[in-house]
C-alpha cells in the first residue's frame, strides 16, 4: 500500500516539494559554512520525494535548535508555506486528505529539521 500511495504522491506533490528541498540544499552548498544544512536538504528531499511508510522522530538539543533558528529565518518559511499551501488543497477532496497530511508531516519539518532523523 505504501507503494500506491508514494507513486501517487510523486506524481501530485512529491516531484515539487522534493526539487524544493533540492535546490535549498543547491543553495546552502554555495559556501563552506552552509554544507552541513544543505546535506541536511538533500536527506528531506528524498522523505519529500517518497514519504509514505516513513515517520520523522523530533530531537536534539541546543546546537540544533541554533540551526533551526538560522534555517527558518533563511529557508524554512518558504518550504512550510509551500507544503501548507498544497495540504489544504489536497484536503479539500476526501480522497486527498492522507495527502495532504503528508504535506502537513513535511511542512512542519521544514520549520525545523536539525535534529529530526526519520525512521
Amino acid at each position: 500500500m505504501s507503494f500506491l500511495g508514494n507513486l501517487l504522491w510523486f506524481i501530485f506533490c512529491g516531484l515539487w516539494q522534493g526539487l524544493s528541498w533540492f535546490v535549498a540544499g543547491l543553495f546552502w552548498c554555495i559556501t563552506i559554512v552552509g554544507i552541513p544544512i544543505g546535506v541536511q536538504c538533500f536527506k528531506f528531499a528524498s522523505l519529500a520525494f517518497f514519504p509514505f511508510g516513513k515517520e520523522v522522530v523530533y530531537g536534539g538539543g541546543t546546537l540544533s535548535t541554533l540551526a533551526n533558528v538560522f534555517w527558518l529565518l533563511l529557508s524554512g518559511i518558504p518550504l512550510a508555506l509551500e507544503a501548507v499551501v498544497n495540504g489544504l488543497i489536497l484536503c479539500c477532496t476526501i480522497i486527498g486528505i492522507p495527502f495532504g497530511l503528508q504535506c502537513f508531516k513535511m511542512a512542519k519539518l521544514a520549520l525545523m529539521p536539525f535534529g529530526a532523523t526519520v525512521v
